[in-house]
């Protein structure tokens, strides 16, 4: 691939069957040879089991590298595709060790500028939260409003944008 290395970006609801479009196109640019970088953590057997699944529905072939805070610092260890599961995870992470909005934003862009300088693609996961009512506290309206600033970053960085509703792939760009 010449020019810059290809950002892919996936959203959609949950359970909208967005990471298995993300796991398509990850598999079609690397095959077997892709990086399932992770961003959840397992604080409860529910989302130890959510987990367990997601690792299950995955190519036995990839390689799992687990990073719930320093996404930027993982991208940059990591040669050949790249699927990044997920954003709005990793924005949870971020705001929940106290970083406020302007270092969460620092943090996107960075990850942004490492795949820049990457040669090889990036399949980018994230929650479209914006779409629903307006959450009735605080602590959730700021993050769906920096997961939505982080989502826009993120979507017009790439060269593929997409929302997946009910199992069905939109092809945004």
């Amino acid at each position: 691939m010449s020019g810059p290395s290809p950002l892919l970006y996936v959203t959609g609801g949950a359970r909208s069957g967005k990471s298995r479009h993300a796991e398509g196109l990850a598999a079609a640019l690397g095959g077997d040879a892709v990086t399932y970088l992770a961003t959840a953590q397992a604080f409860d057997t529910e989302m130890e089991d959510r987990i367990g699944r997601h690792r299950a529905d995955r190519p036995a072939a990839w390689v799992t590298l687990e990073e719930p805070l320093n996404v930027a610092d993982a991208l940059r260890g990591v040669r050949g595709v790249v699927l990044l599961d997920c954003l709005s995870l990793w924005v949870s992470n971020l705001i929940l060790r106290g970083d406020d909005d302007a270092a969460i934003l620092r943090a996107a862009d960075a990850v942004l500028e490492v795949q820049r300088a990457r040669g090889a693609a990036l399949v980018a996961v994230s929650n479209e939260v914006g779409a629903g009512i307006v959450p009735d506290n605080a602590l959730a309206r700021r993050y769906r409003d920096t997961l939505g600033w982080v989502n826009q970053r993120f979507a017009q960085d790439s060269r593929e944008a997409w929302a997946v509703i009910s199992g069905l792939p939109l092809r945004l760009k």
